[in-house]
């Protein structure tokens, strides 16, 4: 559910096209479905125009997954949505589904707000691949995902809120298990986020790696001041900057704020690291100070061979 004007609660909908991209599954063959088995009930608009709903959509993302793992539809139109979940949780407990099997699920918990349901994807895949192959092939690839349903409206901010919340936590409780590694590095690295970025999924996960690769590592998190970063210059010295910029500063504020560190920072030995959304095309206006790359990966790279 969403809500309207007025903080109504109004009930989720989608259309068949909708249907089809989140599931994968083709507008011709869900009509066939609805029609032959009777798998949903959509309402119709005054013009004839199908509408789902969230329920639907969950029906729909386990019937695809279903079809993923060689179940015939008929015999899925016979399953009760218990008999579903059975088959679905005992196919992830074995980890043999197909490769789009771990985005299915996870959608579905988050979807039905099941923690349970996407430790059990995550762990297991953490356990047989370690965090960075679970980062790039599991959570990478779902984080796209949500951001594609909550451009189409698909999932409410709740849902998109818990289900970060709980990739936090398992990035977090990794980092924790590197408490007492040994330092190796002589830089330190400070990873951060300039004031109003909120997106620090990945770099936590950039922090595990760091950290995992002997440096040490000073995470500040979001919407971190200018001012807060010469006070971290001041108490430690020489120190590498690290932050990956999706939405702030406003392009139309970046020659600003370069200016600003290029003001603060020049000749004080530390330099500054750039990736993501907002750096695409950029120059740096000074190679000694700041550096820009264009993922994620380059960024890595020039710390860990």
């Amino acid at each position: 559910m969403v809500y309207g004007e007025n903080n109504v609660v109004r009930e989720q909908v989608f259309t068949i096209k909708e249907l089809e991209s989140f599931t994968g599954i083709k507008a011709h063959t869900i009509r066939i479905w609805e029609q032959r088995y009777n798998l949903l009930h959509p309402d119709r608009t005054d013009t004839n125009i199908r509408r789902y709903t969230d329920n639907d959509l969950k029906r729909l993302l386990n019937i695809s997954l279903l079809i993923g793992l060689g179940h015939k539809i008929s015999n899925i139109a016979k399953m009760t949505e218990q008999e579903v979940k059975d088959v679905i949780l005992k196919v992830n407990d074995k980890d043999n589904g197909p490769d789009n099997h771990h985005q299915h699920v996870l959608k579905i918990a988050m979807l039905n707000y099941d923690e349970n349901l996407f430790s059990s994807v995550v762990d297991s895949f953490i356990e047989a691949k370690g965090l960075s192959a679970t980062f790039v092939e599991v959570i990478l690839p779902f984080l796209h995902e949500i951001g594609v349903m909550w451009q189409a409206d698909a999932i409410c901010p709740a849902q998109e809120h818990f289900i970060s919340c709980l990739i936090r936590q398992k990035l977090f409780h990794q980092i924790e298990n590197l408490k007492g590694s040994p330092v190796t590095k002589e830089r330190s690295l400070v990873l951060f986020l300039p004031e109003l970025e909120i997106h620090e999924i990945s770099l936590i996960m950039i922090q595990h790696i760091f950290k995992s690769n002997g440096y040490k590592t000073i995470f500040l998190g979001q919407s971190v001041p200018l001012e807060d970063l010469i006070q971290v210059h001041q108490r430690l010295g020489e120190v590498d900057f690290i932050s990956i910029l999706t939405t702030n500063p406003l392009p139309i504020m970046m020659p600003d704020y370069l200016k600003k560190i290029s003001k603060h920072f020049t000749d004080s030995g530390c330099h500054f690291h750039f990736t993501g959304v907002l750096t695409k095309g950029m120059k740096s206006p000074d190679f000694q100070l700041v550096s820009f790359y264009p993922g994620v990966e380059q960024l890595i790279a020039n710390f860990v061979s």
